[in-house]
């Protein structure tokens, strides 16, 4: 598989303190990749170390298959956009011409394509309203206008639906799914808004304490999440065989516990069950998100 990003080992520490803890973690090209985790899980240390912003400690990360050790990784990051924590605005001027200053910081020639990326991200109208009276959702796109800036086919923001209105969360997901389909920018989003994260993500990855626990796409997720029947019976061999019967879609866990991924007439159920002489102990129905998974995964009982 062809990644933008991976980390290997990866740590940062601060004094006394271990931000990132032997981080290992994987971007395919193309992807959403939903960088799971709560507040102080290590999220904006490792944007910020990719980004350039700071160094590791310990391990080491590759870019566009450029380690960090080499001269070559500051040619990689130009192919990176970024909005790290909040946009890096000046509130005292317009859209557009915050938008040509990040043109003159990156040494551009013109300014082609500029209506174009305010177009993209739904500012163009603006016209000369200071960002100062933008709303939250508006300076967020802006944010995202901004690392677009010199057509980075990677693009990485850190928690940018935090604090908006759902219609604002809503304009963010759009952006960021038409930059996905339509530029084939490869985008890593960190975010503790799981479900929200759910509706567009292709990949996540799990940060507790400074570490990766788990990498998952999409696919399998939807798997682990799958709405399903829980139910414990006294022999499992046997309810594998009525559910075959009534071609039923089903996984054992156990000997004594199994998954049903169908409605079921539990009555039904219940009396091909017993005349095989088997008894149903318990029933319940599961359907988990995204957020239950993702405590469960690190252990509910330990989370603050």
């Amino acid at each position: 598989m062809d990644y933008v990003l991976t980390t290997n080992s990866l740590g940062k520490k601060y004094k006394h303190f271990q931000a990132l803890n032997d981080l290992t973690m994987h971007i395919p090209k193309g992807a959403i990749y939903g960088f799971v985790g709560k507040n102080g899980a290590g999220k904006t240390t490792l944007i910020r170390i990719i980004c350039g912003l700071q160094n590791p400690t310990s391990g080491e990360y590759t870019l566009y298959g450029k380690k960090n050790t080499e001269k070559e990784i500051v040619k990689a990051r130009r192919r990176m956009g970024a909005v790290v924590e909040t946009p890096a605005v000046y509130s005292d001027m317009t859209a557009e011409d915050n938008l040509k200053q990040q043109y003159y910081n990156l040494g551009l020639p013109s300014f082609h394509g500029l209506e174009d990326i305010l177009a993209l991200v739904g500012l163009k109208d603006t016209g000369k309203k200071k960002i100062k009276h933008f709303s939250l959702g508006m300076r967020q796109r802006l944010g995202i206008a901004i690392a677009l800036v010199g057509s980075p086919d990677f693009l990485v923001l850190d928690e940018p639906v935090n604090g908006l209105d759902p219609q604002g969360i809503v304009e963010i997901r759009e952006l960021i799914l038409k930059l996905n389909r339509e530029r084939q920018i490869t985008v890593l989003i960190s975010s503790h808004i799981l479900d929200e994260l759910s509706k567009f993500a292709t990949h996540y990855g799990f940060i507790d304490s400074g570490h990766i626990i788990k990498e998952i796409t999409a696919e399998e997720l939807a798997e682990a999440c799958r709405k399903c029947i829980s139910v414990e019976v006294s022999d499992t061999k046997i309810l594998a065989h009525v559910l075959d019967n009534m071609k039923i879609d089903y996984k054992i866990l156990s000997d004594k516990t199994a998954d049903i991924y169908a409605k079921v007439n539990v009555s039904v159920l219940t009396s091909k069950l017993a005349k095989e002489n088997c008894e149903i102990i318990s029933l319940r129905e599961r359907d988990d998100s995204l957020e239950s998974y993702y405590i469960n995964l690190v252990g509910g009982g330990k989370r603050e």
